[in-house]
């Protein structure tokens, strides 16, 4: 027999009984019923239940096991009793008697439980990761994540891609977010930082005549932590082509990720590619209040301010006066009851604004019919209401919530109140997965500190139009450049790349970029574009954005074996930590102490 096992502990089944076997696992719990004990065995496959009584030899000994201790059991595989039959296990109809054990590793007083439901604060989960890590839903989100993996890699494969791996130590290359550096040994002085993405290199592979490129890829930022964002590391699908536009790149990613979310989505209705909307970035932002809307959502905001210009509202006429400004309308179908504008009126004032302007619809007293009440109907009158309640398609029982200004200043405030909305309204679908791509990025936007122009979105995207677009106004470029949103994340980036070396120029140029500066940032890529570039584009998607979906849970940190904290720590490993002295002076590098 094996020296840990015959069986795992999800294996054995009702044609085992009378079999002599040996299973190896943790203890999951230990029950104690009128002298027999009861021990649920766990391995990563599943549970078995063993038994032992004072009639085992090894009875004394099994006495002593506590959870999570580690141990080897050979016993008897005995049928259950109909009724103590467990139909929730694969192993619930067999036990096994024990004959013989071995304690492979004892365990200390546990810092957080193993079994059950229990919540523990972040810090202990991280710290005890591996403990953590134990549990059936870590257990289940953590094959979850393999798998997936393993699938995107066949898909890809299956449409003629090939992987090829890019460099982790590499020059530094502001890509919107802060690198991490490396120190060189060899040169004193200089770094190397750690790719924030493989962006230049694949673009390079291109160049080099490799046709379809992927990778699930390392790519390293040093970024303010957030919920659905890993502070220090994480991993994306990167994939590249030759001779596309941005309708092939479409074509190409839509059905593998369709094909994940179908495989892995739990039966969730996922929308077929060919349904997933193209979106402008600015409609997106004027609709959704977001660049990643979720379109489980069905509301979309529009502009009303002629319906408030020259009004009864004080308030909005006179923004409207103001150069830029504009009203827009956040629909709310059911909303059209006091108790719930007062209710989005709180969650206004939370986001720091003093209120949102409403409207509600419902039955006149008199029996009139209906009417439209609220502060906001009062001010301007029965004509200007009905005439936004017909813009917005909404009748008795609805409701409408207004916001106003400049929208950079409102917008991101706006998307929030449409999915609060959502929310309470159950207007949102749970049960699906709504795909949007997100087209038309701005290249430029005024930089109001220095005056002129700066880049908006990704500096390497083929402006639409090429270098004549480049001859008007900054503000009017629009890339080729796009994003795939789901359910209010962002799940993909990526641009048909600017290949040409005047016109990667004359952005820069725009951008208040000479020459000299762009040769000397992107030398590597600039110089092989002089000799026979391809039009080319590419993506990334996020892998860890997609299990997290994927796994239903809105906290990036569980699908990342060992994730990072808020801050940025690991605590298990005790990372960062501070360098020993011979290592700084065999960089020749000196510790500067924290600033006051």
């Amino acid at each position: 027999m094996h020296a840990y096992r015959s069986h795992s502990c999800a294996a054995l089944t009702k044609a085992n009984v009378g079999e002599t076997v040996r299973l190896s696992g943790w203890v999951h719990r230990v029950r104690d019923h009128g002298g027999i004990l009861f021990i649920d065995l766990r391995d990563h496959y599943g549970v078995t239940q063993v038994l032992c009584d004072p009639d085992s030899p090894v009875f004394k000994e099994v006495e002593k096991v506590r959870s999570e201790w580690c141990i080897r059991i050979d016993g008897e595989v005995k049928a259950r009793a109909a009724d103590l039959v467990n139909p929730k296990l694969p192993t619930g109809e067999i036990e096994v008697f024990v004959r013989d054990i071995e304690v492979l590793g004892a365990a200390s007083e546990l810092p957080l439980m193993v079994f059950g439901d229990q919540e523990y604060p972040e810090e202990t989960r991280l710290r005890y990761r591996y403990l953590d890590l134990r549990r059936e839903n870590m257990q289940r989100n953590m094959t979850l994540r393999s798998d997936v993996v393993a699938a995107i890699r066949r898909r890809m494969w299956d449409k003629g891609f090939r992987e090829y791996q890019t460099p982790i130590i590499t020059a530094s290359s502001p890509e919107g977010a802060r690198d991490f550096l490396v120190p060189s040994r060899l040169h004193p002085g200089k770094f190397y930082a750690l790719p924030q993405a493989p962006q230049q290199f694949k673009q390079l592979i291109m160049v080099s005549g490799f046709d379809k490129y992927f990778q699930i890829a390392p790519c390293f930022r040093d970024e303010d932590p957030r919920a659905d964002r890993s502070p220090t590391d994480f991993y994306q699908l990167d994939m590249e082509m030759s001779f596309v536009t941005q309708q092939d790149v479409f074509d190409t990613v839509s059905p593998v990720l369709a094909g994940i979310f179908e495989e892995f989505g739990g039966g969730k209705k996922v929308d077929a590619p060919a349904e997933w909307p193209q979106i402008s970035y600015r409609d997106a932002a004027l609709w959704f209040g977001t660049d990643k809307p979720d379109l489980r959502n069905p509301i979309r905001m529009q502009v009303v301010s002629e319906h408030f210009a020259g009004s009864g509202f004080a308030i909005f006429a006179k923004l409207l006066e103001q150069e830029g400004t504009e009203i827009r309308a956040i629909p709310a179908p059911k909303g059209g009851s006091r108790k719930f504008c007062d209710r989005m009126n709180a969650f206004a004032q939370k986001e720091g604004l003093p209120g949102m302007g409403y409207i509600f619809w419902r039955e006149a007293e008199d029996g009139s019919g209906m009417e439209a009440a609220g502060p906001l109907a009062k001010n301007i009158g029965p004509e200007r209401t009905e005439a936004i309640r017909q813009q917005l398609g909404l009748g008795l029982g609805d409701a409408a919530f207004f916001l106003g200004g400049k929208p950079a200043t409102f917008e991101k405030i706006a998307g929030k109140a449409r999915t609060v909305i959502g929310e309470e309204l159950s207007l949102t679908e749970k049960d699906r997965f709504a795909f949007a791509w997100i087209v038309d990025f701005p290249i430029y936007q005024k930089d109001e500190e220095k005056g002129g122009y700066e880049f908006e979105h990704n500096p390497f995207s083929m402006p639409q139009g090429g270098m004549e677009a480049l001859q008007g106004d900054p503000l009017d470029v629009r890339g080729f450049q796009y994003d795939l949103a789901c359910n209010g994340y962002e799940l993909v980036s990526g641009a048909i790349r600017n290949h040409k070396p005047e016109i990667m120029f004359k952005a820069f140029e725009i951008a208040g970029y000479g020459e000299d500066e762009v040769r000397k940032r992107f030398g590597g890529m600039v110089n092989a574009f002089q000799y026979g570039a391809p039009p080319h584009g590419g993506c990334a998607a996020g892998i860890d954005r997609i299990v997290m979906l994927l796994a239903d849970t809105a906290n990036i940190r569980e699908v990342i074996m060992f994730p990072m904290n808020q801050r940025a720590e690991d605590l298990m490993m005790n990372a960062p930590s501070e360098p020993a002295n011979e290592q700084l002076r065999e960089l020749r590098l000196r510790v500067l102490p924290p600033e006051a």
